[in-house]
């Protein structure tokens, strides 16, 4: 096994355990909400989390909201890149309307299994979910208005694979919207820690090399829009509830914090200011050149 497929595997295996977990309906008692604070920083309106079902609000693992941002609107095709639980690919069928689809892909058989459950839910017929990598997307070439993605893309091992499929399925003059994980300076150790890969911020690249990679795809226009910096605290929280609950040694299975809290800590004091989520937008030309 290749290392791309083992770090893949790995991921699946994180995160499908999380979800196997987790629980519909309220975490830990209380209102709905989603469980990581990257995902709470990420911009969606009560209005809209309340329009969802508590499934796919609670098994939200993102750092924004790809939706919002876009120009998504009715009757357009719409991707969304590791689509998990469900969140941005309803709120996306719900832009599109009738005359539009929405198709997720995920890599998870639990996460597809949930998404389906909550697609159920919603009462919604115009989005399905695809199994496939990222890297090598099961959806045809220059079909797609939007490519989505939130907090996903800095988990592939082969980001230049994903950038030149976000090229190959959008139609001329077709859209990116993808909110994801950036780091600077990200200290060695951080790196080789297998734990924080799933955690979204091992495998996450620079800024500039996001949009590097964007351009070398053959994307244009690429641009950063808007950008939310984690403090330490923040940093601690978001490590807390992204890194997988069996590493740390806790019992919690709905969201409430997974990882050692001196760790977290230790995590969030070495990277303040050297994490953030960058919200990214491109266009695929409309001719050739």
């Amino acid at each position: 096994m290749s290392i791309q497929d083992t770090i893949r595997e790995r991921v699946a295996k994180d995160y499908a355990k999380v979800v196997s977990a987790s629980s519909s309906g309220p975490c830990c008692g209380g209102e709905v909400e989603q469980k990581g604070v990257a995902a709470k920083l990420g911009g969606y309106t009560a209005d809209e989390l309340k329009s969802l079902p508590a499934d796919a609000v609670v098994n939200s693992f993102g750092c924004g909201n790809p939706v919002a941002f876009s120009g998504v609107k009715e009757g357009d095709v719409v991707v969304d890149l590791g689509s998990g639980a469900g969140i941005d690919i309803l709120l996306a069928a719900k832009k599109v309307g009738p005359t539009g689809r929405v198709i997720g892909i995920d890599m998870t058989d639990e996460m597809i299994e949930r998404a389906n459950e909550n697609i159920k839910a919603a009462g919604l017929t115009n989005v399905e979910v695809r199994k496939g990598l990222i890297e090598e997307m099961p959806v045809e070439s220059g079909t797609v208005d939007w490519v989505i993605s939130n907090c996903v893309i800095n988990l592939s091992p082969e980001k230049d694979r994903v950038f030149a499929e976000i090229a190959r399925v959008l139609k001329p003059g077709g859209k990116m919207a993808v909110s994801d994980i950036v780091v600077q300076n990200l200290p060695e150790w951080a790196r080789n820690d297998p734990r924080l890969y799933s955690g979204c911020i091992a495998g996450a690249v620079s800024e500039e090399e996001y949009v590097e990679g964007l351009n070398k795809a053959g994307l244009r226009e690429v641009e950063v829009i808007d950008r939310v910096v984690y403090n330490v605290d923040q940093i601690a929280t978001f490590v807390e509830s992204e890194m997988p609950a069996d590493e740390a040694g806790s019992d919690c299975t709905c969201g409430c914090g997974s990882a050692d809290e001196d760790l977290a800590q230790d995590i969030g004091e070495d990277m303040a200011g050297s994490v953030w989520s960058a919200f990214f937008m491109a266009t695929k030309p409309a001719e050739a050149g």
